[in-house]
């Protein structure tokens, strides 16, 4: 598969905290957003991470075993609206996964995008908008109270998201400890080179 690549920051196989039921996450490399107090600031620097094709990112989530989805998170994954436009597509004809994606950009301004309209067109819930430290609420997949959760197909309910758990921890056989969700503190536990959250 030929089209621009993805800059990506991490990938976890399986979690219950990003997205309804078991998923994969991915974290895409790069955001200029600069968020204060952003849970994940080694996602921003765009020239870090790896160059990945969009056919070796589908064939890393299809060797994943049996999940209900993928969640897309970053870094910014609208800073690369081409190739994530062309994941999206790929994940929606190649799987039934469901497709979830945070972004710090307003839904408003997504669609203000040139492939903005066709990316919201190919997933099933958008958790936008810029994460607002004083504001922090850390649950229902919310960082902070001014972000919104669309479900844009009939997939999943209000409830199902709530339903959500807020934080993950695991204990890899390396000893390494990724912490994700979207309240994935306290922060004397957030410091190992595993972190992950969002």
């Amino acid at each position: 598969m030929s089209g621009p690549a993805l800059r990506v920051h991490g990938f976890e196989k399986r979690s219950r905290a990003n997205g309804p039921g078991v998923r994969a996450t991915l974290w895409v490399q790069g955001c200029s957003l600069g968020c204060p107090g952003c849970f994940n600031p080694a996602t921003h620097a765009g020239d870090a991470g790896r160059a990945s094709t969009i056919g070796e990112v589908v064939d890393h989530i299809a060797a994943t075993g049996a999940i209900e989805g993928i969640t897309i998170s970053g870094g910014e994954p609208f800073e690369q609206p081409e190739a994530l436009r062309d994941l999206v597509r790929a994940i929606r004809a190649d799987t039934d996964h469901s497709i979830l994606v945070f972004s710090g950009f307003t839904r408003a301004e997504i669609e203000a995008m040139p492939a903005g309209g066709d990316i919201l067109d190919h997933i099933d819930v958008l958790i936008d908008g810029r994460y607002e430290a004083p504001r922090r609420v850390g649950r229902e997949l919310r960082g902070s109270a001014n972000q919104i959760v669309h479900l844009l197909s009939d997939r999943y309910t209000a409830e199902a998201i709530a339903a959500t758990p807020e934080t993950e921890i695991e204990i890899r056989n390396d000893g390494s400890i990724v912490l994700t969700g979207v309240d994935p503190l306290p922060a004397s536990l957030a410091t190992g080179p595993g972190r992950r959250p969002r």
